[in-house]
């Protein structure tokens, strides 16, 4: 979490019934537990991780091991997204095309994290906007945060459709396109927007009964945390 503000650093697992595991996102590296960096940000925030918060640590408290994932989603390649990229060996690591090249060309905010989605092992499915993953698995190209984000549909059988916003809409107070606050770190604000709105019309269409911010602080404490989970 970010502190004092308890603010939420998520990643999500998503188990279909055919048996696939599929992680979105890999959280904060192993690193940050024993050397947190400094102050983040305007409002000096500073990384409180403990050891089971590792996502390894959360993996394995329901059974499961990075070698266990089949896709690995990757919203974008922020630290706080991507810093265990490296230990998903077996993993197709799934992003959008023009994150990926931004980033390989030297996209300034994603050479932090360079050494865990860049490692030599890891084996890229790049895509182009919107895609079905895998049956009630939809990936939604939502760029402005940064070029290249996407979001997350996913469709569960008794709670119905989920949104996960990632950073697209980081609080569930951001979800108004022509009023929300514009964050220093969003890249492109015209593109913020329309994203937003993108967001916004999809739960609409779909009936999404359950958004998940990606960083909401006053949301956060109402979810499920694993070993709970939307069925």
């Amino acid at each position: 979490m970010l502190q004092p503000l308890g603010i939420p650093i998520p990643g999500y697992l998503i188990q279909t019934f055919d048996n696939h595991n599929v992680m979105v996102d890999s959280g904060l590296p192993h690193e940050f537990i024993n050397n947190p960096p400094g102050p983040l940000g305007p409002l000096q925030l500073q990384v409180e991780m403990r050891e089971e918060d590792h996502i390894v640590s959360r993996l394995a408290s329901i059974g499961l091991k990075p070698e266990d994932i089949n896709y690995l989603v990757s919203t974008h390649f922020d630290i706080d997204h991507a810093g265990n990229h490296e230990l998903f060996v077996n993993a197709e690591v799934v992003a959008q095309l023009e994150h990926y090249e931004a980033a390989i060309a030297g996209h300034a905010r994603s050479q932090r994290a360079r050494e865990f989605w860049n490692a030599d092992h890891l084996s890229y499915h790049l895509i182009e906007g919107d895609v079905t993953l895998l049956p009630g698995v939809e990936l939604i190209k939502t760029s402005g945060h940064v070029i290249g984000h996407q979001s997350v549909l996913v469709r569960l059988p008794n709670t119905g459709p989920v949104l996960l916003t990632i950073d697209a809409v980081p609080t569930a107070g951001m979800m108004d396109g022509d009023t929300r606050m514009i964050m220093d770190n969003d890249e492109d604000e015209a593109a913020t927007r329309a994203s937003t709105r993108k967001l916004a019309e999809i739960a609409a269409r779909e009936g999404v009964r359950l958004i998940i911010h990606g960083h909401d602080a006053e949301q956060w404490p109402t979810l499920k945390h694993s070993p709970e989970f939307y069925d």
